[in-house]
């Protein structure tokens, strides 16, 4: 889905150009595990990620969703996006402190694994709470602050999900598609809003708190990153040349 934030059709890493800051090229921190064990973990983190759907599938076959499964559904589907969505985004930030490129491939899954529980989310309120009320909906998205934001997040999320896999980057095109996929960090955002308006009847914002608290975080390490790359990037001047303009 969304995340990937970068394409995996960009070039190969920097080099050394004239009149720019010597860029040298880190040995891996941590040894990278074989393909065979990537597999692995990938299968492991598929399965672990669909236990919270399965809990929630189990629970209302066996009736043990509380006195109000729909409100509980909505409440954990809700939850489950947001972590699932900050665990997206800290995949690029942990590549970078590891140097493990083959965290890559985790990202794909979980951004859809974020759009899977969104669509769990918005279902559940789609169905169970407004039972296919075009009406009743249509008010609460233009009545209701946090509905329009959580609405917009979510068809925000669509054409990202939509355009995850390897054939749509090369349909699209890897600068098209990663100015697509940027849409990330508009619908981070909104989430945290919907979630804080949704919480805000009950003054209970410990939660949003938090969230908003992980995303930010793992946003400002993006902005971080990319003035730190540019900084390494930019024409270094040498003392002498300085006092020669100087002079001048």
């Amino acid at each position: 889905m969304v995340p990937p934030l970068e394409s995996p059709l960009a070039g190969a890493g920097p080099t050394e150009n004239a009149g720019q800051r010597p860029i040298r090229k880190r040995p891996n921190r941590l040894a990278a595990p074989p393909a065979r064990a990537v597999t692995g973990i990938k299968a492991i983190l598929f399965v672990v990620s669909l236990g919270p759907a399965v809990r929630l599938l189990v629970g209302a076959l066996t009736d043990q969703l509380g006195a109000n499964p729909v409100e509980f559904i909505t409440r954990n589907s809700g939850d489950w996006t947001l972590i699932f969505l900050s665990l997206t985004l800290a995949v690029t930030p942990a590549r970078w402190l590891t140097h493990w490129h083959w965290l890559q491939k985790l990202r794909r899954m979980l951004g859809l694994f974020t759009f899977f529980y969104a669509l769990v989310h918005f279902t559940t309120y789609f169905w169970l709470d407004k039972f296919f009320d075009l009406s009743a909906i249509g008010k609460d998205i233009f009545k209701r602050p946090f509905i329009t934001v959580g609405f917009a997040a979510f068809v925000l999320l669509i054409p990202l999900a939509a355009t995850s896999t390897n054939a749509m980057v090369k349909r699209l095109g890897a600068l098209r598609w990663r100015r697509l996929h940027r849409a990330i960090y508009l619908i981070a955002p909104l989430a945290i809003l919907h979630f804080w308006w949704m919480k805000a009847g009950k003054h209970d914002f410990s939660k949003p708190i938090l969230y908003g608290s992980v995303l930010a975080g793992l946003l400002a390490a993006r902005i971080l990153h990319g003035a730190w790359v540019r900084w390494r990037a930019a024409p270094a001047r040498v003392p002498s040349e300085r006092a020669a303009a100087s002079s001048r």
